[in-house]
């Protein structure tokens, strides 16, 4: 840009540089370091798919690919579930050029986190930051192989917190990150970091007729589900054996037993005989609490089915027959198919 000035001398000099002008460059110098300190943590994930049972599949859906990460210098990669799922093959490409095989650790599609494990030496890692101490507004970058484009990175800010997403498995992710860093196919798995190179998300999914909403799983969730499926190889949720329809009450019900929530589950079918004791259930039971935390929806009773439920004795609280009651179910063991 060039100013003009009754200085002769001062005709044609570079303008002054705007007052924004350190801003910008701290911005542009934070992005750059963070790109510098993640990149080589970054992997591109080619995932094989098995063939189909009735017809085969076509050659462009053989193959899914997706991003991840490494967390541990023995090679311990987290990505989505989605982009590993059905593979009997999986493929990771190291920054550096190596392709290596990976074995499959745990899978988990309630939450769309995967981890794989490769055998390899001079790994570099990242690590998980505390999703709690977040702000919305502050830097978020997001790096990954969008559209097999190797390692692309965007940059953006938090956009909200705590929202929820549906996974493919039909069960809600709690905690979800949104943010407008820029994500498309290929992106899956692939680390959000924030400003110190932290991973404060598992990017996830885009809303691909949305401008700027994406989504990521927080790395609070992210970090104790690798956890399990690294100690066990999967992630343990309880079940009490039911099938349920969701259901909204009426304002004078509301009134008249002064309930705490506006909707409930009503209990359509119950396995009889299953491992989990839910005897003391009938059909046409609404369920609208657990362990005195209100239910409203099957989602919330999914939360609160957690790995301390199973085996132990829970109290449910429900309406029959117009009345409040408490019964008492023991989860068992969800067996994910």
């Amino acid at each position: 840009m060039l100013t003009y000035t009754d200085n002769k001398e001062d005709f044609n000099q570079p303008a002054t540089q705007p007052k924004d002008g350190p801003l910008l460059d701290a911005y542009s110098q934070t992005v750059v370091r963070v790109a510098n300190q993640v990149s080589q943590a970054v992997v591109q994930i080619k995932a094989e798919r098995k063939e189909g049972r009735r017809r085969r599949r076509r050659p462009s859906d053989a193959y899914k690919s997706g991003s991840g990460f490494i967390i541990s210098s023995d090679g311990f990669i987290v990505t989505n579930s989605h982009v590993i799922s059905e593979a009997k093959k999986i493929e990771v490409v190291l920054q550096d050029g190596r392709k290596l095989q990976a074995r499959l650790v745990g899978d988990d599609p309630p939450t769309d986190i995967a981890v794989l494990q490769i055998d390899a030496d001079n790994l570099t890692a990242i690590s998980f930051g505390n999703s709690d101490d977040l702000q919305v507004g502050q830097l978020a970058v997001a790096v990954g192989n969008p559209f097999g484009f190797q390692y692309s990175l965007t940059a953006g800010v938090v956009s909200a917190l705590g929202r929820s997403l549906r996974s493919e498995s039909g069960r809600l992710i709690d905690d979800v990150i949104q943010t407008d860093a820029a994500l498309n196919p290929g992106n899956s798995g692939g680390p959000l970091v924030d400003s110190s190179g932290k991973v404060i998300g598992v990017n996830t999914a885009v809303i691909l007729p949305a401008q700027g909403l994406c989504f990521a799983v927080a790395s609070n969730l992210a970090a104790y589900v690798v956890g399990q499926l690294i100690m066990s190889g999967k992630v343990r949720r309880g079940y009490i054996g039911i099938a349920g329809q969701y259901l909204r009450f009426q304002d004078r019900l509301i009134e008249r037993l002064q309930l705490k929530v506006r909707s409930g589950i009503r209990v359509e079918d119950i396995e009889a005989d299953g491992p989990s004791y839910n005897s003391e259930l009938r059909h046409g039971d609404v369920i609208i609490g657990y362990n005195d935390q209100p239910v409203a929806s099957i989602d919330d009773l999914h939360i609160l089915l957690n790995e301390a439920s199973i085996g132990k004795r829970q109290q449910l609280h429900i309406l029959r027959e117009a009345k409040l009651r408490v019964i008492t179910v023991i989860p068992a063991e969800l067996e994910e198919k």
